[in-house]
């Protein structure tokens, strides 16, 4: 008999990796060993535990499910990860792709679509939820979207955010624009207040919305 498909859930959520756990635990040929709430945790663990399958979600605070995955993936080769979001914008999707992630399934999935789709990934294939899929081969799907709240920044947070969908850092930033990491920091602050989100991948999927980033 073959070894069970070994996952590893990160969500900031408790109750949301403990239905995971209880839906995944109805399949023999997948076992759950262990849970993060957060993207640090998950990368620990992974570093021991040696997992086949990251399910993670997207929107979590210090490192996202973006971040979380470019990292695990560059660790831990053969590692496969599938992202679990609420999200289902096609840019959103499109620039998990292009990071290498495996698999991609909105919250809304049930178990069998889930069992499905960690089986698939750790058989080395891509999935994608059906309805993501249909949602991508729209023509008007990456059509940018302006944002109302945009008009309500200065020319300088305009280029902040840009620069954070880029995946750059505050350091990294403050470089480019001539400007100390403290002030990043702050028009990070002001971003997230004025777009009325709360993690960098709020600010992403909105940057990515406004063509400013592809």
């Amino acid at each position: 008999m073959n070894d069970p498909v070994r996952v590893v859930l990160c969500d900031d959520h408790r109750i949301v990796t403990d239905g995971l756990r209880e839906l995944l635990s109805t399949a023999s040929d997948v076992a759950v060993v262990g849970v993060a709430s957060g993207g640090e945790e998950a990368l620990y663990l992974l570093a021991h535990l040696g997992a086949d399958v990251l399910i993670t979600d997207l929107d979590m605070p210090a490192m996202d499910g973006a971040a979380l995955a470019t990292e695990a993936k560059r660790r831990h080769e053969g590692l496969r990860v599938l992202v679990l979001s609420m999200h289902d914008e096609p840019a959103t999707v499109r620039r998990l792709m292009e990071l290498g992630v495996d698999g991609y399934l909105l919250k809304s999935a049930g178990r069998d679509e889930l069992l499905l789709a960690v089986r698939a990934v750790h058989g080395g294939k891509r999935h994608f939820s059906s309805e993501l899929l249909e949602a991508m081969m729209r023509p008007d799907a990456f059509k940018p979207a302006a944002h109302a709240s945009l008009k309500e920044l200065s020319e300088r947070e305009v280029e902040v955010l840009a620069a954070l969908a880029e995946g750059l850092g505050n350091k990294e930033i403050g470089e480019r624009l001539f400007i100390s990491p403290r002030t990043v920091d702050t028009h990070r602050t002001n971003l997230m207040r004025k777009l009325e989100v709360h993690n960098v991948a709020g600010l992403v999927r909105i940057a990515i919305q406004a063509g400013l980033v592809k």
